[in-house]
């Protein structure tokens, strides 16, 4: 992420749990697990589904807002009025494992708590209970949601962003790329290069 574009921006707080993302069928059932029937359970918090391509027939509890669009310049401030913030991963990203979603980088920049499913490799990302809330179900959290001191919210919010910032910014994914490539060159220059004898001749 560009820790330019993703900060800290003082909104007013609106929802206590959020999700961003475009409508997935291999998502859904996750969101429903995840947001949507703690949403049920919990008429007296509030909730955000925001993109599009949402089918008209999901039964949205009244406590669930909808937006069908929020521009990227305006992420920052969808992520600093949540609590928390939803992160859903697609599951052929699940299955090959280490392929988090850019929204996570996103919005642990902008200082807003993640809950997200759980994959092999997340805790490379950012360390579960410390950095960021791993969830498996509906109990999970509204455990996390219920509790209303804000000390251990504001305590993860500040060690991801510290995270994300020391290690996961676009700078930081370009000079492991240029450090990948330079040792690949390296590799390659001292293996030895054997052609046939009739190849050697004919190639220069």
């Amino acid at each position: 992420m560009d820790p330019v574009a993703y900060r800290p921006v003082d909104v007013e707080r609106r929802w206590d749990l959020s999700y961003l993302g475009t409508y997935s069928a291999d998502r859904q059932p996750v969101l429903e697990r995840l947001l949507i029937e703690p949403a049920r359970r919990a008429p007296e918090l509030r909730f955000v589904v925001a993109g599009p391509q949402y089918p008209a027939d999901i039964a949205w509890p009244a406590n669930v807002e909808r937006l069908e669009h929020v521009p990227p310049a305006d992420h920052p401030a969808f992520y600093g009025a949540s609590r928390y913030t939803l992160n859903v991963t697609r599951a052929d990203m699940v299955r090959a494992g280490f392929s988090p979603s850019v929204r996570l980088f996103e919005a642990a920049a902008c200082g807003t708590p993640v809950i997200s499913d759980i994959w092999d490799g997340i805790s490379t990302v950012l360390l579960p209970g410390a950095e960021i809330v791993l969830a498996e179900d509906a109990e999970t959290v509204l455990a996390v949601l219920r509790d209303t001191s804000s000390e251990g919210r504001d305590s993860m919010a500040r060690a991801a962003r510290s995270r994300i910032l020391s290690q996961h910014t676009a700078g930081h994914r370009a000079a492991e790329l240029v450090e990948h490539l330079q040792a690949a060159r390296m590799r390659r220059a001292f293996v030895p290069f054997s052609r046939k004898p009739e190849l050697q001749r004919e190639l220069p």
